[in-house]
């Protein structure tokens, strides 16, 4: 079988597979379906590494068609302890702007589906008080300021199922509520709390959402998604050989006293 310590799980900018050594594609079938499409694994710099794109390789699902479950079922199948959740967002507030980075501390989930693996049989009612691993925020927030690349060490992100973007009025009054906004990343941290998987976003900044009624030219988005691709890429690298071996998080526990 298979293994893998390190996954990440790839939105619109993905780590680059030429940098693992013995890399090969693998297919995995999980209880509750197929994953989003094959999986990449291999060494970087010593660690073992999963690389999933949420979307499938050619951009084919779209955000409520994720199966979020065989995804993060197929990662516990490979042992992996760790994920990072690669994301693009829009900006709810003046002051996180296009092309800066947001590693999240809190959510607020606007969506309508439950997301659980614990929906028969057992039932367990974990704890999302800090739903995302403060050590791997903690890591990731320290290597993006020593690369200088601009950084908020928290944030709430605010999910919407999609795939339409937000009327001008809903957007608005997300504002009260959340700091950045996105279609994928929460039912992927609930799921990873569940089967006691650390859990950590790198959000990137494309642009501010329809609030601020600013048009963004088309060459700007781009230059911008860019610049965002190459600073997620520049802080996994850095990231990856930081992590020490030894989880001691509120993640690796989360099933201990949540039985109902």
């Amino acid at each position: 079988m298979e293994s893998a310590e390190i996954a990440i799980i790839g939105g619109t900018a993905v780590f680059d597979v030429s940098l693992l050594e013995g890399k090969r594609e693998i297919k995995l079938s999980t209880p509750y379906g197929s994953p989003s499409d094959s999986l990449t694994i291999g060494t970087f710099k010593g660690r073992k590494i999963a690389i999933l794109p949420r979307h499938g390789k050619g951009h084919t699902i779209p955000p409520h068609r994720i199966n979020s479950r065989a995804n993060i079922h197929a990662l516990k199948q490979l042992g992996v302890s760790r994920i990072f959740a690669l994301a693009a967002v829009g900006s709810l507030k003046e002051d996180f702007k296009a092309g800066e980075v947001v590693i999240p501390d809190q959510f607020i989930d606007w969506g309508k589906q439950v997301h659980t693996f614990y929906d028969e049989g057992k039932f367990y009612h974990v704890s999302m008080a800090d739903p995302f691993c403060p050590e791997l925020n903690r890591l990731l927030v320290s290597v993006a300021r020593g690369l200088k690349i601009p950084v908020h060490d928290r944030g709430t992100y605010l999910r919407i199922e999609g795939p339409q973007f937000s009327t001008r009025s809903a957007s608005r009054m997300y504002r009260q509520f959340g700091d950045i906004i996105g279609m994928t990343c929460i039912p992927e941290a609930i799921l990873a709390r569940e089967k006691e998987i650390c859990l950590s976003v790198i959000a990137t900044v494309t642009d501010y959402d329809v609030w601020a009624e600013k048009p963004v030219e088309y060459e700007e988005i781009k230059s911008v998604m860019r610049r965002n691709i190459a600073n997620t890429e520049k802080i996994l690298e850095a990231v990856i050989p930081k992590i020490p071996a030894e989880r001691k998080c509120v993640c690796r526990d989360a099933l201990k006293g949540a039985e109902a």
